[in-house]
Parts: structure tokens; C-alpha cells; sequence
């Protein structure tokens, strides 16, 4: 019978760690995202400032975070220099991220 205990208490700890090793690593993957949306985002919005591309700097911004499942909290245009935020619900928090983007100073 204490065996059998002691089996319980290793496999349940055993399924705890796996389950907070899995949700540690959902978190990052959704880090990683949220940085490239914002890094995308910005270079759209300073490519469309710039000329290069047609559009509104801040709605390319958003259309292009959208794809990576966000939403553009911020956008800022100084010139050719765009500065981009962006949010992404994970679970029940909501992550940001910013990225800025433009010619070399």
C-alpha cells in the first residue's frame, strides 16, 4: 500500500511539471509572435510612409499584425519612423510588444 501511494505521488508531480513546462513553452512561442507581428508591422508602416508601398502606415500595420493574430494597441509616425504596438490575448493575459521601424538616423 505505501508503494502504491508513493506511485500516485510520483506520477501526479510528474503531470504537474509537464503541464507547466507545456504552458511555459506556449508562452514563449506566443512571445516570439507577437515580436515578429510587431517587427512586421512596423517595417509595413515605415515602407508605406516612405512611399514604397501604397497605404496608410497605420492600417498597413494593422492588416499585416492581423495575419500573425494581433491587434496594433499603438501606431506613431514620426516622418519615416514608424513606432508600432501591438497586443495579443494568451490565455487570460494580454501580451504587448513594440517595435520600431525606418530610414538610419
Amino acid at each position: 500500500m505505501p508503494a502504491t501511494m508513493a506511485m500516485a505521488g510520483i506520477v501526479t508531480s510528474a503531470a504537474l511539471l509537464t503541464s507547466g513546462l507545456a504552458m511555459a513553452g506556449s508562452a514563449a512561442v506566443a512571445g516570439q509572435r507577437l515580436a515578429s507581428a510587431a517587427d512586421a508591422g512596423a517595417l509595413a508602416a515605415a515602407d508605406a510612409a516612405s512611399g514604397a508601398v501604397t497605404g496608410i502606415p497605420c492600417d498597413r500595420a494593422a492588416e499585416v499584425a492581423g495575419t500573425f493574430g494581433a491587434v496594433v494597441a499603438a501606431c506613431d509616425l514620426d516622418e519615416l519612423v514608424a513606432t508600432i504596438t501591438v497586443s495579443l490575448r494568451v490565455g487570460p493575459v494580454t501580451a504587448r510588444a513594440s517595435a520600431r521601424a525606418g530610414p538610419p538616423p
